[in-house]
């Protein structure tokens, strides 16, 4: 069997065509390129404005900033999650404060949030994980009902919906990642999108060096306190080839993701964790709970299939120590997930081998 990649991103000859028309030019920093990417992604996604920046975790940060987020605020995030989503909360000075996880889905548990908010509480983001939503109905009743923001982490929902509408178009901002293990890639990179004209004015501000416009770098107006966030007409070049695979590849996962919860259903000791296909979630990658997940990995891994374990808890991790008893779902499903191979390079023959092995060490380990 050949080997299996957990993911393998994909560049072709369209993005080939882009980057050289840029290289053409000589002149390679944000400009065109970057505007026609950010309002092809606005478009895609129905929202006012998209804001190109340099990484998901500058998109959460400015997001953040753009709605006043500071110090002695709080921030509520979920507890398992990759941690830039806690990271950025820190970089504006305020405090991530954790709240455990729904065990069918792993997206932030709306309880929990309620339970968490304080006087001081600022915002809550919801991570979307895999392109699972979060429970965005709850989160948004509780929001309006104690008058906080909601700011989208859809690093891993790109076109994936929930109730017809995209994630990351939901809260008061949504961002988006894109990097190498992303459905779109642009090396490193971000999006934010928003429908709040004013916050989408601030978020051209915080990104440039406090200037509303693209500036010539001379005697601008500099109406804020920013920073330096631009993308670079490089990556857009990148990210408008990358746009071209979109549907294609949104199948080829969709595809993926039914084969393994077909060729798994009923298998002891393994359990996607589901998606609402119908209603539109798109997996970017398929998971599973596994009750020995490390002998399986180690096992997969010996036969050239890669997968990828989940993340630790944030309360395990050193910058944000805590106790497990307040985060008794995350504690006990953490070392359980696993991300199967999910690249849309694979076809049904690669993940029904996956699953015959999967099955094999299954029926093993019962033995």
């Amino acid at each position: 069997m050949k080997k299996i990649e957990w993911w393998t991103p994909q560049v072709g000859e369209e993005e080939k065509v882009l980057i050289s028309q840029i290289l053409e030019k000589s002149f390679p920093n944000e400009g065109e390129y970057t505007s026609l990417l950010e309002n092809k992604v606005a478009t895609l996604l129905g929202s006012r404005h998209a804001v190109a920046v340099t990484s998901g975790t500058a998109a959460l940060f400015l997001s953040l900033k753009a709605i006043g987020v500071g110090q002695g605020d709080e921030v509520i995030v979920p507890d398992l999650t990759f941690i830039a989503t806690a990271n950025a909360v820190q970089l504006c000075g305020a405090t991530p404060v954790l709240v455990d996880v729904d065990p069918r889905r792993l997206t932030i548990d709306p309880a929990g949030v309620e339970q968490a908010i304080t006087p001081k509480t600022k915002a809550v983001v919801p991570v979307h994980v895999s392109g699972r939503a979060a429970d965005m109905d709850s989160l948004g009743d509780i929001a309006s009902a104690h008058g906080i923001y909601v700011v989208e982490d859809a690093a891993e929902g790109f076109f994936s919906k929930h109730n017809g509408r995209c994630l990351g178009t939901i809260g008061s901002a949504g961002c988006f990642s894109f990097s190498a293990a992303k459905i779109i890639t642009t090396g490193q990179g971000g999006m934010i999108v928003t429908n709040d004209d004013v916050l989408y004015g601030q978020l051209r501000e915080l990104k440039d060096q406090g200037r509303p416009t693209r500036g010539t770098g001379g005697d601008d107006i500099h109406y804020s306190i920013g920073y330096n966030f631009k993308f670079t007409d490089l990556q857009a070049a990148l990210g408008l080839g990358q746009m071209t695979h979109l549907y294609e590849r949104m199948e080829r996962m969709r595809l993926i993701y039914e084969t393994y919860d077909r060729e798994l259903r009923g298998v002891d000791g393994i359990t996607l964790f589901s998606f609402d296909i119908d209603r539109g979630e798109a997996p970017q990658w398929t998971d599973a709970k596994v009750e020995r997940r490390d002998g399986l990995d180690a096992y997969l891994r010996s036969r050239d299939i890669d997968c990828r374990r989940y993340w630790l808890p944030l309360h395990r991790q050193r910058p944000y120590l805590r106790g497990d008893d307040d985060f008794p779902v995350s504690t006990s499903l953490s070392p359980k997930a696993l991300w199967l191979p999910s690249s849309f390079t694979l076809d049904e023959s690669d993940v029904r081998g996956v699953c015959d092995h999967i099955k094999a060490f299954m029926k093993g380990s019962k033995a």
